[in-house]
């Protein structure tokens, strides 16, 4: 009997809410007579009180309102009811003052859901990590991650060089000027190291790499130069393999320019370059501007550079329309020799149609190189009225081309 009473609740019993359920198994017992809340107990799993309940309902032909499936106020009480004080004691343990209290159970440590479920149990208040969680959402709480904003003091005129870069930009695309925006991106240790990010693979093979990466001094590294064309879309990458310099910085825009450039610009007379203000490309480097004076005098061309404001290099068009890119695309992949990362980054492509080259520089470029004020004399170095130090222009000591006008 108690077979078949429990293939015929299976049945239907996924398709049953709290009440009909109590109310079909009330039925059957009643139906058995002597005997039967036992038996349909055993069947289906209902606690005897839930089916005498459900027998009560129906003799006395009184139920729940329509849509209803327990009256007002019944049924267990949420824990934040029952424990009033739990909410109170939860916020008050992840608070950011409560950090480093020494009264705080949880100083210095990671606030995982687990950890304050324990921390709350040693203050007399059961729960699972499981609720925490559910009341830190109630809470308005979530997980989130460190966000790239403060940029420290910011300068006065900082808005203002943002307008003057996109000005002068705006007026070179129109006049099909080569326009490019310049940077190195952060070095990358070679060899079988971890890299940041996931990529598919078959389920249970991740790849095997070292479980360290504090490297050696003798350790290979290199150092990504872009050059991104603002025009064209598309990306050049010099390969650095000793030091990230002036002179490396000047050699990879000279590479474009020998690669891309005059083949794309044979009539232009000018490159505006937009940089950070740091780095090998920095605004205060003078090696910079000498190796720039370099290049122009062996092209003819002049140098217009614009640079963003001390603390804004994530503004660089290069930071979001090539390296972001480029990280993506080499994702979880150890980068175990050069040619692994020509090649990573020869094939990374957008959906707006990037295309991007990347060739390996193994020149040397030493550095502590000094730049004597001799040789910036030699610099012909021509500053805007606006922010001069930020923006300016090197001019072609020798040359019988005519120059386009920028200003």
């Amino acid at each position: 009997m108690v077979s078949l009473l429990t293939a015929k609740f299976r049945s239907v019993w996924p398709l049953l809410n709290e009440r009909t359920r109590r109310l079909m198994a009330a039925s059957e017992a009643r139906a058995l007579g002597h005997g039967g809340v036992s038996l349909v107990r055993r069947a289906c799993g209902l606690s005897r009180k839930a089916i005498a309940k459900g027998i009560r309902e129906i003799e006395a032909g009184t139920g729940l309102s329509p849509g209803r499936i327990r009256r007002p106020g019944a049924g267990r009480k949420p824990i934040a009811v029952s424990d009033p004080r739990l909410v109170d004691t939860l916020e008050a343990m992840i608070e950011p003052q409560t950090r480093g209290d020494p009264e705080s159970p949880l100083r210095w440590t990671c606030q995982s859901t687990r950890t304050l479920a324990n921390a709350l149990r040693r203050r007399h208040h059961p729960v699972s990590h499981v609720k925490v969680a559910q009341l830190l959402h109630d809470l308005a709480y979530s997980l989130q991650s460190n966000r790239k904003t403060e940029e420290g003091q910011a300068h006065p005129d900082r808005d203002a060089q943002f307008r003057y870069i996109n000005a002068a930009v705006k007026r070179c695309l129109a006049r099909r000027v080569p326009v490019i925006s310049v940077d190195t991106k952060k070095k990358e240790l070679i060899g079988n190291y971890a890299n940041a990010g996931q990529q598919w693979r078959p389920a249970k093979q991740p790849r095997q790499v070292r479980g360290h990466d504090f490297p050696s001094p003798d350790v290979s590294r290199v150092y990504p130069f872009g050059i991104y064309d603002l025009g064209r879309n598309t990306g050049f990458v010099n390969l650095g393999t000793d030091h990230d310099t002036g002179e490396f910085a000047v050699a990879s825009i000279r590479g474009w320019w020998r690669h891309e450039g005059q083949r794309l610009y044979p009539k232009a007379r000018t490159i505006l370059i937009t940089a950070d203000a740091g780095g090998s490309n920095g605004w205060r480097l003078r090696l910079w501007k000498l190796e720039l004076q370099k290049f122009a005098d062996d092209t003819g061309l002049r140098m217009a550079v614009s640079h963003f404001p001390p603390g804004t290099s994530k503004w660089n068009k290069i930071e979001h329309r090539l390296f972001s890119f480029i990280s993506s695309n080499w994702r979880g992949e150890p980068l175990r020799d050069y040619e692994t990362v020509v090649k990573l980054i020869a094939k990374t492509t957008t959906a707006k149609g990037l295309k991007v080259t990347c060739r390996l520089d193994r020149r040397k470029y030493p550095t502590g190189r000094k730049v004597t004020p001799e040789q910036m004399k030699q610099v012909n170095l021509q500053r805007h009225t606006f922010h001069g130090e930020w923006n300016y222009v090197i001019r072609p000591h020798q040359t019988g081309r005519s120059h386009q006008a920028l200003n």
